[in-house]
């Protein structure tokens, strides 16, 4: 699922980056910093948590959404605004890596396109 794969511009396998503790850029404005990240064909994610903006709250966001990587800058930036991640399914730390919880939210982020 594309979806789940970083897109080819924005990271290549080859590199070995580390995003966790990048600041979340989204189209609007500052969202949190990445908390996890993957870098597996077909199943690639960050983990952002959002610290206050968001109660604390963390959100998952598949690999196909982040648009730039700035290491320099320690920037992931992402094609969603502040409103469409906040409204997004929520994150179910027990069971975001299952295929259910994944449709949901590939099928939330899937409507707005990449």
């Amino acid at each position: 699922m594309e979806l789940w794969n970083y897109r080819p511009d924005v990271y290549d396998r080859g590199q070995s980056l580390d995003l966790v503790g990048y600041h979340v850029q989204a189209t609007d404005g500052k969202i949190g910093s990445v908390d996890e990240a993957t870098y597996e064909v077909g199943e690639s994610y960050i983990i952002v948590d959002t610290g206050p903006w968001i109660f604390g709250k963390k959100v998952m966001l598949p690999a196909q959404v982040v648009t730039r990587i700035d290491p320099q800058e320690r920037n992931v930036h992402v094609a969603r605004t502040k409103a469409e991640i906040k409204d997004a399914p929520e994150f179910d730390e027990g069971s975001y890596k299952e295929t259910e919880y994944r449709t949901r939210l590939g099928d939330y982020y899937g409507r707005y396109g990449g």
